[in-house]
């Protein structure tokens, strides 16, 4: 029998990102890799008697986005218990879902909204108060962290975390009291967000089983979305190897549906050098395979290089050691050939980086090795040619998405037109890539990213950038395909529909090229593929999606609500649009599939479940 391609798409708009072959006819895909690129004659000659065809229906087909800045691991390990705001379009929305998750979430778990969501975003233009919060679950621990500023925690949370006024403010941090010194439920970053992480950390956490549940439920999500590969920035509670065994077991039974390249974060102030003097005779950068390798060290080098941004505060000033602390680490990975990412939200901190960058290279040169800094907001042009001449890069995000109007309230229209500049990264030829920085100070939506390239607006609608400062769609596409794969050393492997590279392959909901600026937000995958092989189908292909387990424990939020509300429905929509945004297999004989209707009413008794049961309601039991 003759072989022949595995698999071929036809009918489809492609975009393939290869300058030579721009809008091929057809794909076909064998082995993993793209096999034909080209005219669906020629095409349709490699098939062989067991060659699948599939028609994609006219519909538009990219390459498989890449996150160059994501925290996946750690968002897997907890994606199951949080609550997601990211999409909701209004504080009554937010609340009404916060109030169904309490009634079903038992003790002593809490209800957990853990970023990816801003108060800008929502009609009422603001967060919930604590009266609130209290209202909706007295019980209850609940705890919002909204960005990188605040988290906000019902006296419940207060009860179960021991926050009392005897309790001093850490380093770093406030907890905000009243008149009689007794902490409100407010906890504020003040410069830097440890008390919000350090807090968020008392909570249960998942055991290992459902870890690996909430880990496939979250890789899921993200094929929902397109996304199939994600370079991880580590990220603060942490550590190497023990938080990394739940990743490391699911690339073990194959069953990662990301191609995952993830960077080693240092956890202890003090002793970052040793970490990484400790991390190099562990494991080598490129070690691993084209589904889990390790990338190198950051986004965290030493802690006292953090400047974490909260646009509402003034910028922090970095101690004085900064320089020799960072230098001693920057020779330990130069020595041991290990490249670098270090978070930079400001051109003060990117200057004095650089200064121990060339330092260092002039005795200990850079070349070869795939350094970059993270976020870059208000970078210098001077700056940004000092990285190219270097040979670095800079990764970006949609941070400003978020936090716009905080931006522009405190430095001005002028200073937010080019913040950060990327028109002026591109023209300059430094590597530049683009990510989410999700799950805690954006969404990990890359179609929200995508968005703030091509619109320059926030989520609450502010028109941030100038068009110089705003990108055509093929090129803020390239920013989350081919452009990325330098960020991981891994440039020519995957990133375009071409023959050779990794058959990793999105075919979207609407035309990204097409649609109308406002929509671009709200595009998701009806098709994905990684390698070849289906890891999400919706719509005319969802019979092709591989089985999922349902999502652990059985309160989770991911059953009710899933992740990112997709269009923003609305929990007191008709029971169609409700119904079109469930995710459950099972219609209340009451409620239809509107399940928010019942968990958010205000039922007249104080079991919720019991009331409605009387009706033949059975909600509580999807």
């Amino acid at each position: 029998m003759t072989e022949g391609h595995d698999l071929i798409l036809v009918n489809g708009r492609f975009t393939t990102l290869d300058r030579a072959n721009p809008a091929p006819e057809a794909v076909a895909i064998r082995d993993g890799r793209f096999s034909a690129v080209g005219e669906l004659r020629d095409v349709r000659d490699g098939a062989g008697p067991a060659t699948q065809v599939i028609d994609l229906g006219g519909r538009r087909a990219i390459p498989g986005l890449i996150d160059s800045h994501m925290h996946i691991i750690r968002g897997g390990l907890n994606y199951n218990m949080e609550l997601r705001w990211d999409g909701v379009a209004s504080l009554a929305d937010a609340m009404a879902m916060l109030r169904a998750q309490v009634a079903v979430t038992p003790p002593p778990q809490w209800v957990r909204v853990v970023g990816g969501f801003t108060r800008h975003q929502f009609a009422e233009r603001r967060l919930p108060t604590i009266e609130e919060l209290n209202a909706a679950a007295p019980d209850t621990p609940v705890f919002i962290l909204h960005l990188y500023d605040r988290a906000l925690l019902n006296a419940a949370a207060l009860r179960v975390v021991g926050y009392t006024k005897d309790t001093p403010d850490p380093p770093g941090g406030e907890i905000q009291r009243d008149a009689s010194g007794t902490p409100t439920g407010l906890l504020l970053a003040r410069p830097n967000a440890t008390i919000l992480y350090a807090t968020l950390a008392r909570g249960p956490k998942l055991p290992p089983e459902y870890q690996l549940n909430s880990t496939r439920h979250f890789m899921r999500e993200m094929n929902r979305l397109g996304v199939t590969g994600v370079i991880d920035a580590g990220g603060g509670f942490q550590n190497y190897p023990e938080d990394y065994e739940i990743i490391r077991k699911l690339h073990a039974e194959g069953e990662l549906t990301l191609r995952i390249a993830y960077n080693l974060f240092t956890q202890k102030k003090g002793e970052e050098v040793a970490d990484f003097r400790r991390w190099a005779g562990l494991v080598q950068p490129g070690q691993g395979d084209d589904s889990l390798r390790h990338n190198g060290a950051g986004e965290m080098l030493v802690f006292s290089a953090a400047d974490f941004e909260d646009f509402r505060e003034p910028r922090p000033e970095l101690p004085v050691e900064m320089e020799a602390e960072l230098e001693q680490v920057i020779r330990v990975l130069v020595a041991n050939r290990w490249p670098w990412r270090l978070h930079a939200t400001y051109n003060e901190t990117i200057t004095r980086a650089l200064d121990v960058f060339e330092r260092v290279n002039r005795d200990m040169p850079l070349e070869g090795l795939h350094w970059f800094f993270d976020h870059c907001e208000t970078i210098s042009d001077r700056n940004i040619d000092r990285v190219a001449a270097l040979g670095g890069g800079i990764a970006v995000q949609h941070r400003m998405m978020y936090q716009g109007e905080d931006f522009l309230e405190r430095y001005g229209a002028e200073a937010t037109a080019h913040t950060p500049p990327i028109a002026r990264m591109l023209a300059s030829g430094v590597k530049l890539g683009a990510g989410t920085d999700a799950t805690r100070v954006a969404s990990y939506n890359p179609w929200v990213s995508l968005a703030w390239l091509v619109t320059g607006r926030t989520l609450g609608g502010l028109r941030m950038y100038p068009p110089a400062n705003r990108l055509d769609r093929e090129t803020a596409l390239r920013l989350w395909t081919d452009r990325n794969t330098w960020f991981s050393t891994e440039e020519g492997k995957k990133g375009r529909i071409e023959v050779g590279q990794l058959a990793d392959l999105a075919v979207l909901s609407e035309d990204f090229f097409s649609v109308p600026e406002e929509r671009i937000l709200h595009l998701e995958s009806v098709l994905t593929l990684l390698g070849g092989k289906v890891v999400h189908g919706a719509g005319d292909f969802a019979d092709m999606a591989p089985a999922l387990p349902a999502a652990m424990p059985d309160w989770s939020p991911v059953r009710r609500f899933g992740g990112y509300q997709r269009g923003a429905p609305r929990l007191m929509a008709d029971d169609a649009a409700t119904a079109a945004a469930c995710g459950c297999a099972n219609a209340c004989a009451v409620h239809g599939h509107a399940h928010g209707r019942a968990w958010g009413a205000q039922a007249p008794a104080a079991d919720a479940a019991g009331f409605w049961g009387a009706f033949g309601c059975g909600c509580w039991a999807v």
